[in-house]
């Protein structure tokens, strides 16, 4: 497993080096896209945001996953793959993991953390397995991340004085900071993914 600070290093590189390279905007656009419909779907009725989050997420995961991997271009369009033939499949995913996460957190704060990051990589798994059913992805993801949640959360925390710097200016700043952290983080399923042999590519 590579340190965290490759992963950023990998992650920069693939958005083009600068925050105004034309991958990292559209890798922005299609995480505002994905958050803008979201909350559109919550405030027009309270299922939607239930409805739109699965399929977006894994629209969203499989665009960065296809980044870090080498994809030149990023496709807009991949977003919205989850509206797809499998459309059940992702939103159950979603909702499932949401669902178990939320049950984890009513206990206490730190089970609920824990178990966000042991099922942190269902959606990356999904899009490698279209196949996998959502409870065998989120097992995947739990048995992938046994011994590295530790690693993740640190990636995450190295995020933090970014987004701190992001919001001086008027919080715009942080829109920059959310590509980079999930490039970072697409990095870090690909790298983990490759030293474990029981998730299918």
């Amino acid at each position: 497993m590579v340190s965290n600070s490759e992963l950023r290093a990998r992650a920069r590189q693939q958005l083009g080096g600068n925050l105004f390279s034309n991958t990292w905007l559209m890798a922005l656009l299609v995480l505002l896209l994905s958050s803008v419909i979201v909350s559109a779907g919550a405030a027009a009725f309270y299922v939607g945001q239930i409805i739109l989050y699965g399929p977006l997420t894994f629209g969203a995961s499989l665009v960065f996953l296809q980044l870090v991997r080498g994809k030149p271009d990023i496709d807009i369009g991949d977003l919205f793959r989850g509206f797809s033939a499998k459309f059940g499949d992702y939103l159950l995913l979603g909702l499932m993991q949401s669902i178990f996460i939320s049950l984890w957190s009513m206990l206490f704060v730190i089970p609920g953390i824990v178990k966000a990051y042991s099922y942190s990589m269902a959606f990356y798994i999904k899009c490698d397995n279209p196949d996998m059913k959502w409870n065998d992805c989120i097992t995947a993801s739990r048995q992938l991340m046994d011994g590295h949640k530790g690693q993740l959360f640190c990636l995450d925390l190295s995020f933090i004085g970014w987004y701190l710097l992001g919001s001086l200016a008027f919080g715009i700043g942080t829109l920059w900071v959310a590509p980079y952290h999930e490039a970072a983080r697409a990095n870090f399923y690909a790298s983990l993914v490759c030293t474990n042999t029981y998730v299918e590519q």
